[in-house]
């Protein structure tokens, strides 16, 4: 390397990491099927840990984390606690820095909150390394695609009529997103099968359609539900059973010709493997944010893909567009809304496919309304740390 050579060629270091609580509202409380059986509150707000790191080259990287109902202000307790130990270390280094982030965090274990408030570090730092590259998440992983296949789910939650999730399905369409997902699950099986026939009816018979019963049936209703879904000729059906019932998703996948999704609500490596190992899915659902960051991310998917296995994230389109389009196999990427105010960038969809951004990086910035929105901030410096 010649003496004239930039600084930014040699080793760069971590000089700044901000984190801050943002409470983003929904413009409507919404309700799935928890929320019918009793077991949660209606959903008003996504609640959001971001992540903003600094290098002393001059690189900034964006990643986040959220939860709905509870739990962000654990994560941003926890993400404070261990962040000062990735101050002063090489961003590019990241697998040995989510070593150096849990084992930090060891004494709460490697799941959960502990493996949530990691994500959005870890996803700052690929971010980071995008950047430096010049390069679009998805093509610093090596892209299989342009663009991905892309459903809507935020028109299909179980508090609209009937009638509003025909016609908010209707402009889904209209705005170019390629499938639709709607909300079942109720206490009474009936009203299930009169929403989704319902839709189908009014959808046509090529349009993808895909179920979420959001863990609310056992196996024996779960069974039953998904006979009577099976001539509706659905995607999937999603989360029929405790997102932990490895077996009983076995079972299943193995009993209905309906392919089985699931795997949103894990928070470990080894959870989502379980799920592999065992075939208890058609499709994989791994959710950034929630299993600890990209990192752990990409190890799960290498497993999903060597067992033959569809990966379809959950919800944070924002990351698993990059995600998806760097999978071998056709992935479909949810379309849910709710973030978009958080950034000033928005996601271009056409012809029923969510195109991969040509920025570098995740291609994010905060928007202006993000400050509006925050709770609680701290900087952590590498000058604070010594």
């Amino acid at each position: 390397m010649s003496a004239s050579a930039p600084e930014t060629r040699g080793a760069d270091r971590i000089t700044a990491v901000s984190l801050s609580l943002v409470d983003v509202p929904l413009p409507t409380p919404v309700s799935d099927a928890k929320v019918l059986t009793g077991r949660q509150q209606p959903m008003r707000e996504v609640s959001i840990l971001v992540c903003e790191v600094e290098t002393a080259h001059g690189l900034a990287g964006l990643g986040f984390s959220y939860t709905t109902r509870a739990g962000c202000r654990a994560q941003f307790a926890h993400a404070r606690e261990v962040a000062d130990a990735i101050l002063g270390e090489d961003p590019s280094d990241i697998p040995r820095i989510y070593d150096r982030l849990l084992w930090a965090g060891a004494s709460v274990g490697r799941s959960g909150v502990a493996t949530q408030a990691i994500s959005s570090i870890d996803t700052a730092l690929w971010d980071i390394k995008a950047r430096r590259a010049g390069l679009p998440l998805a093509k610093l992983l090596g892209a299989h695609r342009d663009s991905v296949a892309t459903y809507n789910t935020s028109g299909g939650f179980l508090h609209a009529p009937i009638e509003e999730v025909k016609e908010r399905a209707s402009a889904s369409l209209a705005a170019g997103i390629g499938g639709i997902k709607v909300k079942v699950g109720q206490p009474d099986l009936r009203e299930d099968l009169g929403r989704v026939t319902s839709v189908r009816e009014h959808l046509g018979d090529d349009v993808p359609l895909m179920v979420d019963a959001n863990q609310q049936w056992d196996r024996t209703s779960a069974l039953r539900a998904g006979r009577a879904l099976a001539d509706l000729d659905l995607v999937w059906i999603e989360e029929p059973l405790d997102a932990h019932d490895a077996e009983g998703h076995a079972r299943l996948t193995a009993a209905l010709d309906t392919p089985i999704a699931t795997g949103e609500m894990l928070t470990s490596v080894g959870e989502l493997v379980r799920l592999i190992d065992l075939r208890s899915v058609t499709y994989l659902q791994p959710d950034v944010p929630r299993v600890g960051g990209i990192t752990p991310y990409l190890r799960v998917v290498a497993l999903a893909d060597h067992a033959g296995m569809h990966v379809a994230p959950h919800f944070v389109m924002e990351i698993h567009v990059h995600l998806a389009a760097a999978y071998p196999r056709e992935s479909w990427v949810e379309h849910i809304e709710w973030l978009s105010p958080l950034f000033e960038e928005r996601l271009e969809i056409s012809g029923g496919r969510m195109i991969v951004p040509d920025r570098p990086g995740l291609g994010l910035t905060l928007s202006e309304q993000a400050a509006g929105w925050t709770l609680d901030r701290v900087v952590l410096t590498a000058l604070a740390a010594r």
